[in-house]
């Protein structure tokens, strides 16, 4: 596809067109696809290569994979990233693919040499946050998917990991059903949705409507290839939408992720109170912290008048709060009480989150102060220089 304007008075550089190909990023992993070597040749008309007319560019790209799902936007953002260098007027851009060296190459460049669990090591200033809750229906996911979004919308990089291993439903609710990861020797690249990188077993499954029937080592086991087998990138922010309950993959978590904070998902019903307390409580068991708690379905307005109603009681977000704050030794605080919102569940159904598709709503408004108050956090010192140096006498 040509772009034409008006002819140039002189030729651009390659210089300065390779400048402009480095602010033009993957958009799977994030970095400028300069420093991923996915660009193999840049041709600019002029003395150089006269064949080409002046203004005229060649860029030739390498993907990671054949067949990769964003080609088309990585093919758009180049052109219009040339298109702005100074005396270009039309853009060819050429796609290949990287040989099995290259993606080796690349594999390392951006892992290293060694599986490591990144948010584990010392130096990590990703703040994990895993979201729980004591029995399934409380709309656990849905708050997940939305506070992904609403973080990624105010600047930060978060991951998402689908961790509900049998009841994954993550890829619906951010419209990636059918979507897989791309594949790099061996390193799963998250599927980006809404500026966030998400991952779930459902990308991995040939049939989405199988059911998942592992146990405990296997489901350890997964959890763990997620955290080491996927390119994450430079995150601010990693979610994870647990099973409801207090079984294997929470026990798991504690071990791979030990600086995993536990926010928790209740509603306002007595008896789902109760148990959305022992969800959090089995933090006392592994030593994490409970960030706080989030009440869903806490009240609806009457379409006939406007009030007010609370169709399953009140309180308990509040109660759920002061037991864990008596139990874990730590405030925990309530950071947001939800509406019960039917704009929630279809927004899910449809894989639009409530924050893009009602923003000016109550629920919407509610989840983006709880996002900023999880995002603002001030984050560990670990593994950063404040550079000190002994004084010399």
């Amino acid at each position: 596809m040509a772009v034409m304007s008006q002819p140039p008075s002189s030729a651009a550089s390659v210089e300065a067109v390779r400048a402009a190909l480095a602010t033009v990023q993957d958009p799977e992993i994030r970095r400028p696809i300069t420093d991923l070597g996915m660009v193999e040749a840049v041709r600019v008309g002029g003395q150089e290569n006269p064949e080409l007319p002046l203004g005229h560019v060649q860029v030739r790209v390498l993907l990671t994979v054949s067949g990769c799902p964003l080609r088309d936007t990585i093919t758009r953002d180049v052109r219009a990233a040339v298109l702005g260098v100074a005396g270009v007027t039309h853009v060819d851009v050429a796609l290949g693919v990287m040989s099995d060296d290259q993606r080796r190459g690349l594999k390392e460049r951006l892992r290293g040499p060694q599986k490591v669990i990144p948010f584990a090591q010392p130096g990590s200033r990703t703040r994990v946050y895993a979201v729980a809750s004591g029995k399934g229906g409380v709309g656990k996911s849905s708050v997940t998917a939305n506070l992904a979004v609403a973080m990624a919308a105010d600047g930060l990089e978060v991951g998402l990991l689908d961790a509900d291993i049998y009841g994954h439903s993550i890829p619906r609710m951010l419209g990636l059903e059918g979507r897989r990861p791309t594949m790099v020797d061996g390193m799963i690249m998250p599927v980006p949705a809404y500026g966030v990188r998400v991952i779930s077993t459902e990308m991995f499954k040939p049939d989405r409507a199988a059911a998942v029937a592992w146990r405990g080592p296997m489901l350890h086991r997964a959890l763990e290839q997620f955290l080491t087998d996927v390119f994450w990138g430079d995150l601010d922010v990693l979610l994870l939408d647990l099973p409801p309950g207090t079984g294997d993959v929470a026990i798991s978590l504690a071990q791979l992720l030990p600086t995993a904070e536990v926010l928790v998902v209740t509603t306002p019903q007595v008896a789902a109170a109760e148990v959305a307390e022992r969800a959090g409580s089995i933090a006392v068991q592994t030593r994490q912290r409970v960030a706080g708690v989030v009440e869903n379905m806490a009240w609806m307005a009457c379409p006939c008048c406007g009030e007010r109603l609370e169709p399953f009681g009140s309180g308990g977000g509040r109660t759920v709060a002061a037991a864990l704050t008596r139990v874990t030794g730590g405030e925990v605080p309530l950071l947001g009480t939800l509406p019960l919102d039917p704009a929630l569940r279809s927004g899910a159904d449809a894989g639009v989150p409530v924050v893009v598709s009602q923003a000016d709503g109550d629920a919407a408004a509610t989840l983006r102060e709880v996002a900023r108050r999880l995002g603002r956090r001030a984050g560990s010192l670990a593994g950063t220089s404040l550079g000190l140096a002994p004084v010399r006498s």
